[in-house]
């Protein structure tokens, strides 16, 4: 395998042009040719001369602050700042000429005689910019003083024993659990503020004072970093040139001396790390500038939140117990892997073939993934096999495979820079995929129009610098009636693309689709009633949509999650093939895969009736590649899902469970039904860092590895195939891929697998999408979209390009139809449930680290009028109950939500929202119904209990016997 093909990782100082045509000029002699439009700097830095600079960095556009940049250019007056200038044709620079050097020198000065001279104790000592420069311009003494107690130096400064103002030194501001800020070290290079404003769209920071006075603000005086708008994404501290921002890790262990880039495992936008080391410690992660999905930015989860790999919680050693009842004892790892399998072997032969099964996780590798489907099919002798994926994105899936042919998303990131009109249904970006919410934000920003259909008030709604054109405030459940009603006022008012419908669809399956959607009863004035949208408002929305350029859709959990996931789905993509968005930048149909492995979780056949590569497992064509590589026949019918497992269980034929990390009983819908199906099982088998809330009902706990602890890959939401690399050996002994092999040979397997590249091999040789993907291939270009393949050896960004995958797209008919759970005088709301930014899934990961402290509980947004009706207020606790159980939690009062919806988050398992959710699931792939409960709020006055009885019941249950002296 080859070595990582590391890219040109200096900081050229401006971003690069994206212009074709190419301009050829002279830089201290040298001939260099860059493309129209870039700045002098980064022409003299391709040329291999660098010009000192402290404003400018390649990730911000230039700023011309500093003046430390200067040059002299033949033919013009003056020493104009090279980050603004740009090139062209003949230009002749000079950058080392007397002239710009004692400009600098002079410059250089003047900032140092504003900044602490405290460098051999800096926590950036090594690792500062003004400390480079200053060498690079030869600075050797400094002959200005700033003056004292002036301005706002008197606000910040700081007092001394004897009670003296020292302006020299003034407070950090420690309130960000993840970075300090240091006001005496800032040199007002506005490359935080800017950071924050082009890279995160947040505008939270700003410049305070004048002169030696200005300091970088978090907001109003009072604030601090904590309690200001700031969403800790971490782009500001990667800015800034000193160490006015730092990582609290750095000034702790000092400046790292290695580094690994590798794929954040939160969730599916596939962000691009460097993993900085000392040893085997990780000191900080940076977003990484040549990664494509994040293009050198993070979010608080990624950027921060990887201190749960050294929890205190994590468990390090397999444990068995031969019920549930018992305390875990802790064993090797012979012992509980031939444990684990005797069970599995002695279930087959008790209950039968089928008895036992699996459950992945988007969390893990595909390279591990693909094993546990594999385990299943080629050891257990079945297809018992499913997904987490299944609980979210299976609709997506269906819906888009039926109309397009393929199960996937359209476009790449990059294509949202091209897009004019945007479409956000059942999707919180900025708090489900940050990263991918700023690039969206910074289009807004740029002029295009943004859609929202969501019964919540989301940020992108309105918050500052961002406001939607429209938002669609639905009733929960109502999604298929809106899309349907927006596709009736685009056919209706003449406004589809016939010519591409003409071109790239079938003609009769569009008229049979037009005349279904034209009926009255699907107008947006009939559906008013039912959907909550004001009838005008839906309508101008849908004239937007089609008329006002490129349309793209990005769509969420909100889209999937319903007994109508799979339609609406399908409504989303006639929607896109009625208004011609498809098959260019800028446009499409695109699925936010909430985990960071979800698309290639699917990909790699973990569903029962799918082998790798959405293939039918009926089909004996597609059988007979996998039967000829792995040696062993393959069983034709389809297996159990995850919710068929437990009803299985419950029922006594479904009696064992593989589970490798994957928390059902926290993350699936109805959780007494959940622990019924585990309770039932004879061996429950969990792979996983912590005793997580499925291990509860474990007979096996075998300690999982991190990300930062394995090779292998991701595949995000554009399809982008990321690698990830093992920055530290796993701290539990093996890879997670390591510890299913060793279960599959106990069982018989005869597996060896040396290395995850072997099983990408694999991969490639069963699956046609995946057919060209190989480790030297992914160390050359750094990723690859699937399909990867002899047709597209380099990955395809764009999809549907030149035809659908399936030839013709195909109009499916979208017809309403209410879910069985409905509203009434004992369940009047509907709650609706989603995620906060700092808080990653069930949080079994971001719970254990410093991001509790914007999140420590879980809370029911209940709208005022519905709280006053009540009696209740802010902070009370309250019950929610629905059909199939109650929790407690507190209330927050806010008009985020409209009245009869109420929401909450399902981080916490102490809260468990999934006792209230129901059994009801989407008609095509049985994706639960999360987002429509009905549902009754009344006073409380603390846990239910339903609460304090789990709590007492895991406390039990994970009780864990001493080691044996």
């Amino acid at each position: 395998m080859k070595d990582f093909i590391i890219p040109d990782d200096r900081d050229m100082g401006t971003p690069a042009s994206k212009s074709d045509v190419m301009v050829t000029l002279t830089i201290d002699g040298f001939a260099v040719t860059v493309p129209e439009g870039t700045s002098v700097m980064r022409a003299a830095a391709e040329a291999g001369v660098q010009v000192p600079k402290l404003c400018a960095t390649d990730s911000l556009e230039a700023f011309g602050s500093c003046r430390l940049c200067v040059v002299e250019i033949e033919g013009r007056r003056g020493t104009p700042a090279s980050c603004t200038t740009p090139v062209s044709d003949g230009m002749a620079v000079h950058t080392q000429s007397d002239k710009v050097r004692k400009i600098r020198k002079g410059v250089m000065e003047l900032y140092i005689s504003d900044h602490p001279l405290d460098c051999l104790t800096c926590a950036a000592n090594g690792d500062c910019e003004l400390q480079d420069m200053a060498g690079a311009v030869g600075l050797r003494d400094v002959r200005y003083e700033a003056p004292e107690g002036a301005g706002l130096a008197n606000h910040f400064a700081a007092r001394d024993t004897s009670g003296q103002a020292n302006p020299e030194y003034l407070p950090k501001d420690d309130s960000n659990p993840y970075f300090t800020y240091d006001p005496a070290k800032c040199i007002v290079c506005n490359r935080c503020v800017r950071a924050c404003e082009e890279v995160q769209g947040t505008f939270a920071l700003t410049i305070d004072g004048r002169g030696f006075d200005s300091r970088v603000s978090a907001g109003a005086f009072s604030d601090d970093f904590l309690n200001s708008d700031c969403v800790s994404c971490g782009a500001c501290v990667q800015a800034c040139p000193t160490a006015t921002l730092q990582e609290k890790s750095v000034i702790e262990m000092g400046t790292p001396d290695r580094s690994v880039v590798t794929t954040c495992a939160y969730c599916g936008v596939g962000c691009s790390f460097k993993a900085e080391l000392q040893g085997d410690q990780i000191v900080r992660m940076v977003p990484y500038k040549h990664g494509k999905a994040n293009r050198g930015h993070s979010c608080v989860k990624g950027r921060f939140a990887y201190g749960y790999a050294s929890h205190g919680d994590r468990i390090l050693n397999p444990m068995i117990r031969d019920t549930i009842d018992e305390p875990w004892r802790e064993v090797s790892w012979d012992e509980a892997i031939t444990f684990a399998a005797s069970r599995l072997r002695g279930l087959q032969e008790k209950y039968g073939q089928k008895s036992i099964g699996v459950i992945t996780s988007s969390r893990c590798t595909n390279e591990e993934t693909y094993l546990v489907q594999k385990l299943t099919r080629a050891v257990f002798g079945n297809n018992n096999t499913d997904t987490c994926a299944r609980v979210c994105h299976s609709p997506t899936g269906y819906g888009l495979g039926q109309t397009f042919g393929t199960s996937a998303g359209t476009q790449d990131f990059d294509s949202v820079e091209h897009t004019d009109v945007v479409i956000i249904i059942g999707a919180n970006p900025t708090d489900g995929h940050p990263v991918f919410a700023s690039r969206l934000k910074k289009r807004l920003r740029a002029g295009a129009k943004l859609i929202v259909i969501d019964p919540r008030r989301i940020d992108l709604v309105k918050s500052a610098h961002v406001k939607a054109a429209h938002h669609l405030p639905l009733r929960p459940g109502t999604n298929v009636a809106v899309v349907t009603a927006l596709a009736h006022t685009i056919v209706t008012e003449g406004l589809f693309d016939e010519a591409f419908i003409r071109d790239r669809c079938d003609w009769d399956e569009f008229q049979d689709y037009a005349a279904f959607v034209s009926d009255a009863r699907h107008s947006p004035e009939a559906t008013e009633m039912l959907t909550g949208v004001p009838a005008d408002e839906l309508r101008a929305a849908a004239r937007l949509f089609a008329t006002g350029g490129n349309g793209a859709i990005y769509y969420g959990l909100g889209v999937t999650e319903h007994s109508q996931g799979s339609t609406t789905v399908m409504g989303i993509a006639n929607l896109a093939m009625l208004t011609g968005n498809i098959g260019r930048p800028g446009v499409g149909v695109n699925p936010l895969r909430g985990q960071n492995n979800v698309q290639g979780s699917c990909d790699m056949g973990s569903f029962p009736h799918e082998l790798p590569g959405y293939r039918h497992v009926k089909n004996a064509d597609v059988r007979e590649v996998f039967e000829k590589t792995w040696g062993v026949p393959i069983d034709p019918e389809p297996g159990l899902r995850i919710p068929n497992m437990l009803d299985a269980a419950v029922d006594g034929t479904f009696k064992g469970l593989y589970c490798q990390g994957e928390d059902i009983l926290q993350s699936d819908p109805d959780t007494k039904h959940v622990a019924a199906g585990l309770a039932a099982m004879e061996c429950v088998i969990v792979h996983d860092l912590f005793l997580n809330e499925t291990a509860n009902y474990a007979h096996v706990f075998l300690p999982g590895s991190t990300f930062l602890e394995k090779d292998g890959t991701f595949t995000n939401a554009e399809r982008r195939i990321n690698r990830v690399r093992e920055v530290m050996k796993p701290r539990n002994g093996y890879a997670d891929w390591e510890v299913t092999q060793l279960l599959a040979n106990a069982m018989g397997a005869g597996w060896h697998y040396t290395h995850p590249a072997q099983i990408m091999e694999e991969i490639a040789a069963t699956t046609p999408s995946f057919a060209g993907v190989t480790y030297d291939l992914l160390e050359e270009k750094g990723s690859v979209q699937w399909p990867c393949n002899t047709d597209h050896p380099e990955g395809t960004p764009l999809m549907h390009v030149d035809g659908f995958v399936r030839g013709k797209g195909r109009f499916i008919v979208t017809e309403y139809v209410a879910t069985d759970e409905r509203t009434g005088p004992r369940f009047p709301l509907l709650l609706t449930t989603g995620r906060i930014l700092s808080q990653y899934n069930v949080g079994a990961q971001t719970r254990r680290t410093e991001n509790i402290i914007w999140h420590d509980q879980d809370v029911l947004e209940i709208h005022p009028h519905d709280a006053e009706n009540r009696g209740l207020r802010d902070g009370d606790w309250v019950r929610l109950a629905s059909r199939s159980g109650e929790t407690a939690l507190r209330a927050k009062i806010t008009d985020r939500v409209s009245p009869g919806v109420v929401y909450t988050t399902f981080h916490h398992p102490d809260t468990q929202a999934n006792v209230i959710t129901t059994d009801y699931s989407d008609w095509a792939t049985n994706c639960p119904e999360y987002k429509v409960t009905a549902v009754q709020v009344s006073p409380s006055n603390g846990p239910s209990e339903w609460q304090e009885d789990y709590a007492a019941q895991a406390e039990r249950a994970r009780r864990i016997l001493p080691a044996a002296e």
